[in-house]
């Protein structure tokens, strides 16, 4: 199923049907603010696993997962003064922090090191998802598994991805760019991709 919800104003009935299919089990492509995205419920270990299976994607690299808002991230993350002042500075934007995660985050979410990277996009129908569901989603970006080029048009990912998707939202194309990842581990900085986001305060 292929729905367009405006990006400026995001219709509320359309997030009601997302929230539906999310909390069904279901898988969606939705528009962010670096790439397509492609996630689940983070409580739904069967849609977790069927992601790790359709991106090819190792079981020892767990996805990331998105967020509404700083208060949801200190719920799923262990965030010190530091980590919360430097969020609060950064978003909503394109960055994946890494931080430890917190009892809530399935065991699944978690590195070795029980450590997740959380996102909080800046793109309407993200947040507008969010702040409805009660849960954070994971997200993954929408790439071709052949040769991993990253899918810019909402429609190219529905034929893609075919009835592996429950439902990809059309936001226009997005040409995008990865999003920087920092981690904030032990109020430490460290950059471990520089990409979209500025990292100059970090330098």
């Amino acid at each position: 199923m292929l729905i367009n919800i405006n990006i400026d104003n995001p219709q509320d009935r359309l997030i009601t049907k997302v929230i539906e299919v999310l909390k069904k089990g279901g898988i969606i492509a939705y528009p962010t603010d670096t790439y397509y995205g492609i996630g689940c419920d983070i409580m739904n270990k069967k849609a977790i696993e069927k992601i790790y299976l359709m991106t090819n994607r190792k079981k020892n690299k767990p996805f990331s997962f998105l967020c509404s808002d700083l208060k949801n991230i200190s719920q799923y993350a262990q965030v010190s003064n530091y980590a919360y002042k430097t969020m609060r500075r950064l978003l909503p934007g394109p960055y994946t922090f890494i931080l430890k995660g917190s009892r809530l985050v399935p065991k699944i979410m978690l590195t070795k090191r029980k450590t997740a990277g959380i996102r909080m996009p800046d793109h309407p129908v993200c947040i507008s998802i969010l702040k409805k569901m009660s849960n954070p989603i994971i997200s993954t970006s929408a790439k071709n598994k052949e040769d991993g080029s990253f899918f810019t048009n909402p429609s190219l990912i529905h034929d893609y991805f075919k009835d592996m998707l429950d439902l990809v939202i059309d936001g226009g194309d997005i040409a995008g760019e990865p999003s920087s990842v920092i981690s904030l581990i032990d109020d430490n900085p460290e950059i471990i991709r520089k990409g979209k986001g500025s990292v100059s305060i970090f330098e």
